[in-house]
Parts: C-alpha cells; sequence; structure tokens
C-alpha cells in the first residue's frame, strides 16, 4: 500500500507541471500589456505597465517567461484582481471559505439520502420504493439548476418571504464586520459559535437553506442512480449467492457484502461532486446571488480580469488533482485487491 501511495505522490509533480504550461501557454496568447495585470500589486502600477513589462521580461522567450512565471506563483503571488479590488490569493482567501460552508452544507445529505435512497431502489426493484427514487433521480439529473433555484427563490422567498437570498443579512453582516465580532477561523458559521452569538449563527443557515437544497437534489439525483447501478451489479454476482446459501439475513448480505464493494464507484462519485462544489458551484451562487468563489469567478470573467481567472483556473486545478488523489486513498482502504495490486 506504501508503495501505491508513493506512486501516486509521485505523479503529482507531473500534473502540476503540466497543468501550468497548459494555463501559461494560453495567457500567451494575449499582449505583453494585458499579461501585465498578471503581475500588478497595486492599481497605481496599471499607469505604467512597459516598466512593469520590463521587470518581469514579458518580451522574453516564452520557456524564460515560464520559469519566471513559475517562481512567483510558489510565492503566492497571483497579480492584482480588479473585480474583487484586492490581491488574487487574498479573493480566493476571502471567497472560499463561504463555498466551502455550502459545499458541506449539501454534500451531507447528499450522501447519507443518496446512498440510502440508491440503496431502497435496488433492494426494492421494480416496487413503488423505486419508482419514487427513480422519479427523484429523472427530474434531479434533468432539470437545469438554475430552473430548480428560481422555482425556490420564488416560492420560498418571493411568495412566502421566509429564505432570503444571499449569505446573511443587513444586520448580520454589521454585527461580523464591527469590532465585537472576532473572526477565528474565516468560516461565518464556526466562528459564530465560537462568539457564542446564536442569532447570527441562525441568520447565516437560514441564507443556506435554498442553495445548498438545490445542489442537493441534483446530487441526491446523481448518487442515486450511481448507487442503484452499483448495487444491482454486485447483487447478481455469485458471491452474493453464496453469502445467501450461507444463511446470511438479507439486511446482512446487502450491508457487509454487496454494499461495501458497491461503495467503490459511490466514493468516486461523492469525491468529484465535492470536489466540483469546493470549485464553486457557478450558476447557483450567481442564483442566490451566494458571494462564493465561483460567483468570483464569473464576474472575473465577465470582467476580463486575467489574475481572476488564472487564479481561479489555478485554484480548481488544485482541488481537482487533491479531490483525486483522497479519492484514490479512500480506493485502497475500501478494496483489498487495490493494496495488493
Amino acid at each position: 500500500m506504501k508503495q501505491l501511495i508513493l506512486r501516486r505522490l509521485a505523479l503529482l509533480p507531473f500534473v502540476a507541471v503540466g497543468v501550468t504550461l497548459l494555463l501559461f501557454f494560453l495567457t500567451q496568447m494575449l499582449s505583453p500589456e494585458i499579461r501585465a495585470s498578471l503581475y500588478v500589486k497595486d492599481p497605481i502600477q496599471l499607469d505604467s505597465l512597459e516598466d512593469v513589462i520590463r521587470e518581469h521580461g514579458l518580451r522574453d522567450p516564452a520557456i524564460k517567461q515560464y520559469a519566471g512565471w513559475v517562481k512567483r506563483l510558489a510565492r503566492g503571488e497571483l497579480g492584482y484582481s480588479e473585480t474583487a479590488r484586492m490581491p488574487v490569493t487574498e479573493a480566493i482567501k476571502a471567497y472560499l471559505p463561504a463555498t466551502i460552508e455550502l459545499a458541506v452544507c449539501a454534500m451531507i445529505p447528499v450522501i447519507f439520502i443518496g446512498i440510502w435512497a440508491g440503496t431502497l431502489s435496488a433492494v426494492k426493484k421494480g416496487k413503488t420504493a423505486d419508482q419514487i427514487s427513480g422519479f427523484i433521480a429523472i427530474t434531479g439529473y434533468s432539470m437545469p439548476t438554475f430552473v430548480l433555484g428560481l422555482l425556490l427563490l420564488m416560492i420560498f422567498y418571493g411568495t412566502l418571504g421566509w429564505l432570503p437570498p444571499g449569505r446573511c443579512s443587513l444586520a448580520t453582516d454589521m454585527v461580523i464586520n464591527s469590532g465585537d465580532f472576532r473572526h477565528w477561523t474565516g468560516f461565518l458559521t464556526i466562528d459564530s459559535l465560537l462568539n457564542l452569538n446564536f442569532s447570527v449563527f441562525f441568520d447565516l443557515i437560514k441564507h443556506f437553506v435554498l442553495p445548498a437544497a438545490t445542489l442537493c437534489y441534483a446530487g441526491v439525483a446523481l448518487m442515486i442512480r450511481t448507487t442503484r447501478s452499483s448495487m444491482l451489479e454486485e447483487m447478481e454476482k455469485d458471491y452474493i449467492g453464496t453469502a445467501r446459501a450461507k444463511g446470511l439475513m438479507e439486511s446482512e448480505v446487502m450491508r457487509k457484502h454487496a454494499g461495501r464493494n458497491a461503495l467503490i464507484s459511490v466514493m468516486t462519485m461523492s469525491g468529484l461532486q465535492f470536489v466540483r462544489l469546493l470549485g464553486g458551484v457557478v450558476i447557483t451562487e450567481t442564483v442566490f446571488d451566494f458571494p462564493g468563489i465561483g460567483r468570483w469567478g464569473v464576474l472575473a470573467a465577465q470582467q476580463l480580469d486575467i489574475p481572476g481567472v488564472l487564479g481561479f483556473s489555478l485554484m480548481t486545478a488544485a482541488l481537482l488533482i487533491t479531490g483525486n488523489l483522497v479519492t484514490d486513498l479512500l480506493y485502497m482502504y475500501t478494496d483489498p485487491r487495490i493494496r495488493v495490486s
């Protein structure tokens, strides 16, 4: 198992180099004046771009430029984002915690509800439970996210006035930005509990409900389909018949035998979904005016904020690489056949 882990870790530098090379040479299609904005830390420097071009050698050969860019990247120098009005690294630190909180709120019910409903659908194949799960899977998988989000927003906010968009109310925002509220972790829900301010905590949760429900419905639909197909495939194998012939209870056969082997593909889907959420679910955050990393990425693209777009792309690539590595490690833990292969 250690050799497999070392092998996976040894591949990471090559993947990282490939990602940075692709992004860098895509930026080479832009003029030196536009690329100079990647190295601007202060808006005042925009008035003297030629000095920035000479300082960073933006007219040098591409390989030399790439080496210098990687060195600055290693120091966390990603330029200044005009969209966020701050350096890109600070923008990521400011927007990513909100997306992480939203992703966790959406992913927890996706895993538990999706696996439970998918397993039930496979065990009760062709019965009422299977038909209900199938309806949820089809509607959630085929309905566009923005349609579901707008429907929820229209019903629960436009009609009932219960669950507003945004991240928090104006009163909560004033409390959060006051000197009395201490930012311990950067995650507002955790910080509100550490400050013993439960009114802020419940207001944040109230604003999480609709975007999390939108993401949850689509995620549960995909999880049901994946779990059901994996369970049905495992239930047709010979070892399941052998376990039943030994007199094991059906619940034990499903849980300890079929369920564990079906988790392989389910873990893949769970890992990829969570990484996708962390990368920022662009449509959902835009519909609900949620100030996460995905909404910032959209605004950066719309306003041709090259440093912001590049920083967002690098962050998403890093999350995807890390997520794939964690998924591989979970494979090894769950399936002994992978550890000995």
